[in-house]
C-alpha cells in the first residue's frame, strides 16, 4: 500500500513581479510591513518612472494581508481600482507606475521551486545563466526614462569576444561554450550590485550602468578588458587566449534621445574597437563645440 501523500501547506506571501523593470523578481513577505518604492529605503526597489520613492506597502495584520498606498502621486491599483487600502487574495494583481504589475499569491516550498525555475527560464540566458537580451532590452528603456526624467548619468557598455569564431572553428563549440559562461562569471566579479548584465547575442554581453558617466564607465570597461585578458580561460584541458572589444556610450549626449539611441552608440563605438585593433575600449564623447571626439584606450602598447 502506497503511503498517504500529505500535501504541502501553501503559506508563505509572495509578491512577484509580473512586468516592469524588475520583472521576474520573488519576494517573501516576512516582516510586518514591506515598502514597495524606487527609493533606497523601500523593501521591494522597482526603477519605473512613475513609481513614488515610498509609493505603497504591503502590512500584516493578523491573517490578513494588506496594500496600502503611501500617498503615492499616481496612485495604487489592485485588479484595475484605485484603492487606499485594500485586503489581499490569491492571485490579486496591483498596478503601480507606468507599466509594474505585481502579484499577490500564496506558495508552499515545492510552489517556490517552480515559480524561481520558470522565472530563470524567461529571464536568463540558459548557456550563461546571466539576463537574456529580451530582460535587457525591457530594463535599459526602464533606466533611460529614469535616467531623463531625473537628469541622472546612465552608461552602456557592450563587450564582444575578439576572434570567437576561430575559438569555434580551432576547438570545437563545446569549448567555445566554455569560454562564454566563464567569461560571464568572470564579468560578474567586476561590476557592481545595481549594474545589469545581459548575454545580447552569441558572443556580445551588454551592461547597464546606473548613475555612471562617461569617465567612470570607462574605467569600468578597462578594469573588464584587463581582468578578461589577464585570465586563464581553460577548457577540456586546453589554454584558450582571450581578449575583448568594449565599447562605451553614456546619457545625457546630444544624440541620445532615447534607449535605443543608446544602444546603437555603445554597438558603434565597441565595432569601432574590434576595427582599430581589438583588445581596447572605444569611446565617444562631446567636446567643446559639440564637436564629436573618438577616444581609443590602446592596450597594446
Amino acid at each position: 500500500m502506497l503511503p498517504a501523500f500529505k500535501e504541502a501547506k501553501r503559506d508563505k506571501p509572495y509578491l512577484i513581479v509580473l512586468a516592469g523593470s524588475a520583472m521576474g523578481v520573488m519576494h517573501h513577505i516576512d516582516r510586518d510591513a514591506t515598502v514597495i518604492g524606487r527609493g533606497e529605503r523601500a523593501e521591494l526597489r522597482i526603477i519605473d518612472d512613475g513609481i513614488s520613492r515610498e509609493h505603497s506597502r504591503v502590512v500584516r495584520k493578523g491573517h490578513q494581508i494588506l496594500v496600502e498606498d503611501m500617498g503615492s502621486t499616481n496612485g495604487t491599483f489592485c485588479n484595475g481600482v484605485r484603492i487606499a487600502s485594500q485586503v489581499l487574495a490569491e492571485g490579486d494583481k496591483i498596478m503601480i507606475g507606468t507599466g509594474t504589475i505585481l502579484k499577490f499569491t500564496y506558495h508552499d516550498e515545492l510552489d517556490e521551486v517552480f515559480q524561481q525555475q520558470l522565472t530563470e527560464s524567461a529571464l536568463r540566458d540558459p548557456l550563461t545563466k546571466i539576463y537574456n537580451r529580451k530582460f535587457f532590452l525591457d530594463r535599459v528603456q526602464n533606466e533611460f526614462t529614469y535616467a531623463d526624467r531625473h537628469r541622472l548619468p546612465l552608461a552602456l557598455l557592450f563587450l564582444d569576444i575578439d576572434r570567437f569564431k576561430s575559438i569555434n572553428d580551432t576547438h570545437g563549440h563545446p569549448v567555445g561554450d566554455e569560454v562564454l559562461k566563464e567569461l560571464a562569471s568572470l564579468m560578474s566579479q567586476s561590476l557592481r550590485s545595481e549594474d545589469v548584465l545581459a548575454r545580447y547575442g552569441g558572443e556580445e554581453f551588454a551592461v547597464i550602468c546606473r548613475g555612471l558617466d562617461l569617465d567612470r564607465a570607462q574605467n569600468l570597461a578597462e578594469r573588464i578588458r584587463k581582468a578578461v585578458e589577464q585570465h586563464r580561460f581553460e577548457a577540456r584541458e586546453r589554454i584558450i587566449p582571450v581578449t575583448v572589444s568594449i565599447g562605451v556610450a553614456s546619457f545625457p549626449d546630444p544624440r541620445v534621445r532615447s534607449a535605443g539611441d543608446l544602444i546603437v552608440l555603445s554597438d558603434e563605438t565597441m565595432y569601432h574597437a574590434k576595427r582599430s585593433g581589438r583588445n581596447q575600449v572605444c569611446i565617444r564623447a562631446v567636446g567643446t563645440a559639440d564637436q564629436e571626439k573618438t577616444g581609443i584606450v590602446d592596450t597594446k602598447r
